[in-house]
């Protein structure tokens, strides 16, 4: 990756950190004020993550005392995102940048920041028969800035191609247990507030619709990922990586 530094210093400044590469808007959105104010506050967003983590774990606790030992790593989706995250930016800080954690993180916070919401929205009415609105609006917003932490990535990653596989197989595989072959014990994704068989549109179930969305966005992740790659060699910011 390019060693080259942003000029402007200050919490809102590049000074410091690793170049913005001139990537379309499509694959870095923010602001490039927005990505340095994150990067720059990286160790107080690496311990927000970690808190997010623990209560993660904390809020599955039911669907772990449901769901046999061995694929209990499946089960809590937006906590792994989150360590993941946290993992990504702190080893970057250390000077111990790590691929597959970059990939994985990236992955995780598209991912699972746009299936809640997603689901929360869609299930509305089910979701908030037994959740109180301000758990819904905590769900909903945390879970969205988590993608626009996907995108602070892209400053100290360069995407290899062996770390976006890992990040496919495990979310790949993830989509596999959670919604259409459990291995072990029932389907595996998140507590849904309604039967999984309940029609909703068409013939189409809840389940499905989940499901639907979990696979478009690892789809679009891995598209993501590898374009943030390509888009780095046109203008030249790997250097030979």
């Amino acid at each position: 990756m390019s060693l080259a530094r942003d000029d402007a210093g200050g919490l809102f400044g590049g000074d410091g950190l690793p170049s913005a590469e001139g990537l379309p808007r499509w694959l870095a959105p923010l602001p490039r004020w927005l990505e340095n104010f994150g990067l720059n506050l990286a160790w107080l967003v690496v311990v927000i993550n970690l808190l997010g983590t623990a209560f993660g774990f904390y809020y599955y606790l039911p669907q772990f005392s449901e769901t046999p030992q061995i694929m209990w790593p499946f089960v809590p989706d937006s906590p792994v995102a989150t360590l993941f995250i946290a993992l990504s930016l702190a080893l970057w800080k250390l000077g111990r940048n790590n691929e597959y954690l970059n990939a994985l993180a990236f992955f995780g916070c598209w991912k699972l920041g746009f299936w809640t919401p997603f689901t929360l929205v869609v299930f509305a009415d089910g979701f908030l028969g037994y959740t109180a609105i301000p758990m819904y609006l905590f769900l909903f917003f945390s879970h969205l800035a988590m993608v626009v932490q996907a995108f602070l990535i892209h400053r100290y990653s360069a995407f290899p191609v062996g770390a976006v596989a890992v990040a496919v197989v495990w979310y790949g595989f993830n989509d596999i247990v959670d919604y259409f072959v459990p291995i072990v014990g029932d389907p595996h994704h998140t507590n849904l507030p309604f039967a999984d068989f309940e029609v909703i549109f068409g013939g189409v179930t809840a389940l499905q619709l989940a499901a639907a969305g979990a696979v478009t966005l690892t789809l679009t992740a891995t598209f993501l990922a590898l374009s943030t790659r390509i888009k780095k060699f046109e203008v030249g910011a790997l250097g030979g990586r």
